[in-house]
């Protein structure tokens, strides 16, 4: 590792551990490593393979069997077999069983946080491991869903009440949940320091997070692209997340 990797993980390492409140606020960077495509970089998939218009609530209300189509194809194109946390997903986990990380925020619908063992994780953009019935609002696991649509199913229907299920994330067109987002500006005004971990920091309002953060405590920013908010970061690192945040964990 060179000399300014050094210095940055103890820096953060540091902060981390004189800090009352310490907050992680994660996108698709994070779980690239895991093997899941980012969506917005040069060769993101809504740049490359799929159109964002089909994921828009409009679509999903007026062509909901066209809709689940795509969304079992998106689906299948995000969660490859045997996918997993990775080494950053992991070292948050552990930081937060120390005490010295309070929660997790995150863009990211891949449940990979709380697989690794994080407890306190803001899901911001919801979990697409679930489906909720627009109808009767009864919950159930996504994969019931999908298995309707591949057997040409559509739109998939609700066990309940027959009516048409939605899966329990934020569509194109559609306000973040209302408690999680209070949850994480709460965490964003209180903290002392926030790690920005793979983001691109472009999805408002949940980039604004970190604005909020870099306003009364400081900022770290990781992520191998330049963000909007790297001139409001402390610290900025140019870094493999899988290799960081190990190495700021080992620290602690």
């Amino acid at each position: 590792m060179d000399a300014d990797f050094d210095a940055d993980a103890d820096w953060v390492a540091s902060r981390l551990r004189d800090a009352d409140v310490a907050v992680a606020l994660t996108g698709a960077g994070m779980s690239t490593a895991s093997g899941i495509p980012d969506f917005r970089g040069d060769d993101g998939i809504w740049n490359t393979e799929f159109d964002p218009a089909s994921f828009h609530r409009d679509r999903f209300v007026n062509d909901p069997a066209g809709f689940w189509r795509d969304r079992l194809r998106l689906h299948e194109r995000m969660f490859p077999d045997e996918v997993g946390p990775n080494a950053g997903h992991d070292a948050l986990a552990t930081l937060e069983s120390r005490n010295v990380l309070d929660a997790v925020i995150t863009q990211n619908t891949d449940g990979l946080h709380r697989a690794a063992g994080s407890e306190r994780v803001v899901e911001l953009h919801g979990n697409a491991a679930d489906v909720v019935c627009e109808s009767c609002g009864s919950r159930f696991d996504a994969e019931m869903a999908f298995e309707q649509v591949r057997d040409d199913a559509v739109p998939a229907t609700c066990r309940t009440c027959d009516g048409v299920l939605k899966p329990d994330v934020v569509l194109f067109g559609e306000q973040l949940p209302r408690a999680a987002y209070a949850e994480a500006t709460t965490l964003a005004d209180d903290a002392d320091i926030m790690l920005a971990l793979g983001s691109s920091l472009t999805v408002h309002p949940a980039a604004g997070l970190a604005g909020r953060a870099a306003e009364g405590g400081s900022l770290v920013v990781v992520n191998f692209d330049e963000t909007e908010y790297d001139r409001r970061a402390d610290v900025v690192v140019r870094a493999d997340l899988t290799e960081f945040l190990p190495a700021v964990e080992t620290r602690l």
